[in-house]
């Protein structure tokens, strides 16, 4: 269900209660564990925590760097946590420390989905959401850019 909200109260007010509280909830543990330089902002439908283009300008598709975002679908809320997508050992961290919760984890490739706020381990979501600095997200996705390029064939 992308949302044409342009701003994130405009997203909560679109939400019905119950999905209110949990996305405002899962929203709270996010920035209060955004390491300092990211911004959130409503891009692709979705509330989004970015590297400004100030910071990291050169994007594949012009907009910010995306490093994590919440959105509310038809049957579920995710929660996109793109360094446990792009870092294998952050990946490991995070499913072995998911599935020590006790939790059913129900994951895409950097995506988390949840019916109901109890099924989410929100201390787990903190800590991903802190575990990677401004500086190191933009150094990753450059290097995997660097790598795209090299691995392409000239034509």
């Amino acid at each position: 269900m992308k949302s044409t909200a342009t701003t994130v109260g405009q997203y909560l007010d679109e939400l019905p209660p119950e999905r209110r509280r949990a996305v405002s909830e899962v929203r709270a543990v996010v920035l209060s564990n955004l390491p300092e330089g990211y911004e959130e902002i409503m891009d692709f439908g979705m509330i989004a925590y970015v590297v400004p283009l100030s910071i990291c300008p050169d994007t594949y598709n012009g907009h910010p760097l995306m490093y994590a975002a919440l959105a509310s679908e038809k049957s579920y809320v995710s929660v996109h946590l793109m360094n446990i997508y792009a870092d294998p050992e952050t990946q490991r961290w995070f499913v072995d420390s998911y599935r020590a919760t006790g939790k059913r984890l129900d994951a895409g490739k950097s995506c988390v989905r949840f019916r109901k706020l109890e099924d989410l381990p929100l201390q787990l979501i903190g800590d991903a959401v802190a575990r990677t600095p401004v500086d190191e997200w933009v150094r990753v996705y450059e290097a995997s850019r660097s790598a795209r390029r090299k691995g392409r064939p000239k034509g």
